[in-house]
């Protein structure tokens, strides 16, 4: 799928990787894998997780949740299916159930101090089979102001957790989590979905068209060098802030499941997207050429100082997965190729793994950033 389009495409320069936009294109959705594999916490990753405070003892696993007896279908407030199933427990699996969720609540939240539990109790469990870590997702609620929270349970899945600990290390996004044997505990990101922000807040004079297309070239940016795929419009939330006189807006992905598992280098840019189309069509619109760079140099600048804050634990997440199984051989042969095309460099040929691809563009993008004295 070629990158260039008619003549007001955003950008840009191939030798430093950045990637041009267009509002005509073909798109990729039919592209990604429906039923991606779960690949297992390696020892050496275990390890890590361990040094770093995300591997503990849990309460409450994934296959305690899975005892439910009853459930029902969720809907919104017009009706609609949300392909969420409220479930139920008898009475004696759910004390051991709420008091285990509460406490590992705690722990994500406060880590482990148990003073903030004692007005806080389970008010819901869902469950959704659509997908491919089949979540619970559970709604706290304190008793005293009403005021509610949720987190996830998921399946541990080895290439969504490096996913998870590349947004915290190389995003201005700050992500817990927590991970158990096969369990996989995971905040909730507060936004408004992608897909609502586009029907619902494109259509209101006051919003900052600008700012929203600063902030998505950024978001296809990061995206990009850390190789974090499948960034249709559900997959990702705004974050609208005010600021003085105007609202600041933030994109970032609340999905993690495909990172670095593809072979097609355009599923690791939210722009080819169908869905995302009027984003595109919206930078397109108002920003030239040269601030769409600017914006994409900013950005790679950013993820250069945040890689050079915290070098020991990037080395140490870097040698796990370069070591582990993460992907298909054949899509590993395939990315490395479309991106030892695109940048015109020979580095990714000799990748091996899927982790050697990710951080080989991680650090050739770096590289030439800082060649072109963007750090």
């Amino acid at each position: 799928m070629p990158d260039t389009g008619p003549a007001r495409a955003l950008t840009s320069h191939s030798r430093i990787g950045t990637v041009h936009y267009t509002a005509s294109t073909r798109y990729c959705m039919k592209a990604i894998s429906k039923k991606k594999p779960s690949f297992p916490i390696s020892r050496d990753f275990r390890s890590y997780l361990r040094q770093y405070s995300r591997d503990t003892e849990l309460p409450v696993e994934y296959e305690d949740l899975m005892q439910f007896q009853e459930a029902f279908p969720l809907h919104d407030r017009n009706g609609k299916d949300t392909l969420w199933e409220t479930v139920f427990y008898d009475p004696h699996t759910f004390k051991s159930v709420n008091d285990g969720l509460v406490r590992i609540y705690a722990q994500l939240k406060a880590a482990g101090n148990t003073g903030v539990m004692e007005h806080l109790l389970v008010d819901r469990v869902d469950f959704c089979v659509f997908g491919n870590s089949c979540p619970f997702r559970i709604r706290i609620v304190n008793q005293f102001n009403d005021n509610y929270d949720y987190f996830y349970v998921k399946k541990a899945d080895a290439s969504r957790i490096y996913g998870l600990e590349l947004e915290e290390l190389l995003s201005p996004n700050s992500i817990n989590f927590l991970v158990c044997n096969n369990t996989l505990i995971e905040q909730h990101i507060v936004g408004i979905p992608g897909d609502a922000f586009i029907r619902d807040y494109f259509v209101k004079p006051e919003l900052n068209k600008v700012r929203v297309a600063k902030e998505f070239i950024k978001f296809n940016e990061r995206c990009f060098v850390r190789l974090l795929g499948d960034m249709r419009a559900y997959n990702y939330v705004v974050r609208v802030t005010p600021d003085f006189e105007d609202e600041q807006y933030r994109v970032r992905p609340i999905d993690f499941d495909q990172q670095s598992y593809e072979g097609r280098r355009t599923l690791y840019l939210p722009q080819f997207f169908k869905d995302n189309l009027p984003v595109v069509e919206l930078c397109t619109g108002l920003l030239n050429y040269e601030t769409m760079v600017q914006y994409q140099n900013e950005e790679r600048a950013l993820i250069a100082r945040r890689a050079n804050t915290a070098p020991y634990r990037l080395n140490n997440l870097k040698v796990c997965m370069c070591e582990d199984n993460l992907s298909e051989e054949d899509k590993i042969h395939q990315l490395k190729q479309e991106l030892a095309d695109y940048h015109e460099s020979k580095a990714f040929l000799d990748c091996v793994t899927m982790g050697e691809v990710v951080f080989t563009h991680i650090e050739y993008c770096l590289s030439v950033a800082a060649e072109m004295g963007l750090h």
